[in-house]
């Protein structure tokens, strides 16, 4: 099969490699549409250290089942599936909690540690577990289904700390995932959202799929302008979605008392923490790892319309275009948010 390989830090080329040997609870995906994701285009110079080479990457993926191990059942040779990116034991306590995102011997699609690899969807085939596979609608298109795991990881975020209809809520990055939580924000009947970037055309954007309000923090003062909105009192909820110092500082600053703040920007390992102000106001600060089993839920979404993932998506390309895209992408090219591969 032809597949995307990364060699070596920054090198990547489009090489023939076996296909995937199938194991008896496995199926054998042929990949239609996969997602380049922000961790790919860290992963691909190694500042994250979780893609080191050989690897072929990717795990934003959609296809047909090519075939299936003789112990999988309830899949067939045909069927139009997607997959979570995580793959979990299901037998730790973890696991057992439902807290599969949490699972102790966690391995993900198109990521290599040192501890395992395990090869992802930038290639023409690619095996996963049956248990992380999830049939879709005819009627969803495989470059749309690709941003389910991108979907389920805004639905997991909200689900840790959803806001009431009459909540003021802020979302700071309107990078794809910000945009994505903007409308599952929405789609959960939230009345106020505040978007927060710095670049004037992913606020645009933002309104678009939902905000009601948005701030460019260049322009002005990101906790006085939330409580200009909020009627002086600040939001109920928000969300992180950078993962720099100024950005969390923000997002606790423009809150309430008794408010809460869900971190799922992760750019930097370590940030400043306001210390005092979230201990004297009382602030709930969440981690969002992931997600965990939301994916049946976000392909309802995607299906019935109340997610869009079309306005975010760039470009389609081939699979020999993956070198150069990725370039782009890792120079900071403003003219692509997110690129789908076809293999």
């Amino acid at each position: 099969m032809r597949a995307l390989l990364l060699s070596a830090y920054k090198t990547l080329s489009v090489v023939e490699m076996p296909t995937p040997e199938v194991g008896d609870d496995e199926a054998l995906v042929r990949v239609r549409a996969c997602g380049i994701c922000g961790s790919d285009i860290h992963g691909y110079d190694g500042s994250t250290g979780r893609r080191i080479p050989p690897l072929v990457m990717g795990h934003e993926a959609a296809g047909v089942i090519e075939r299936v191990g003789r112990g999988v059942v309830g899949f067939a040779s045909g069927d139009r599936v997607a997959f979570d990116s995580t793959v979990s034991c299901g037998r730790c306590d973890f696991c057992r909690r439902g807290q599969i995102n949490l699972c102790d011997n966690r391995t993900v699609l198109g990521v290599s540690t040192g501890e395992y690899r395990r090869h992802g969807a930038f290639a023409e085939y690619v095996a996963v577990p049956a248990r992380i596979l999830y049939k879709l609608p005819d009627s969803l298109p495989f470059e749309r289904a690709a941003l389910l795991e991108a979907v389920s990881v805004a639905v997991h975020a909200v689900s840790l700390r959803v806001p009431q209809p009459e909540d003021a809520v802020v979302v700071i990055g309107a990078g794809m995932i910000g945009l994505l939580i903007i409308q599952v924000l929405k789609a959960k009947g939230s009345r106020t959202i505040v978007a927060v970037d710095v670049d004037p055309r992913k606020l645009v954007l933002a309104q678009r799929m939902g905000a009601t309000c948005t701030i460019n923090p260049k322009e002005a003062d990101v906790p006085a302008a939330v409580r200009g909105v909020t009627g002086g009192k600040g939001a109920d909820v928000s969300f992180e979605v950078v993962g720099h110092s100024d950005t969390l500082v923000n997002a606790i600053r423009c809150l309430r008392k008794g408010g809460g703040v869900v971190l799922v920007g992760n750019l930097s390992p370590i940030v400043e923490l306001p210390l005092q102000e979230v201990v004297s106001r009382q602030i709930a600060v969440l981690g969002s790892c992931a997600s965990s089993g939301e994916i049946p839920e976000c392909i309802d979404l995607l299906a019935r319309g109340v997610v869009d993932v079309a306005p975010i998506i760039s470009l389609i390309a081939p699979l020999d275009d993956g070198p150069a895209l990725f370039e782009r992408l890792y120079s900071g090219d403003p003219a692509l948010m997110k690129v789908i591969i076809q293999p």
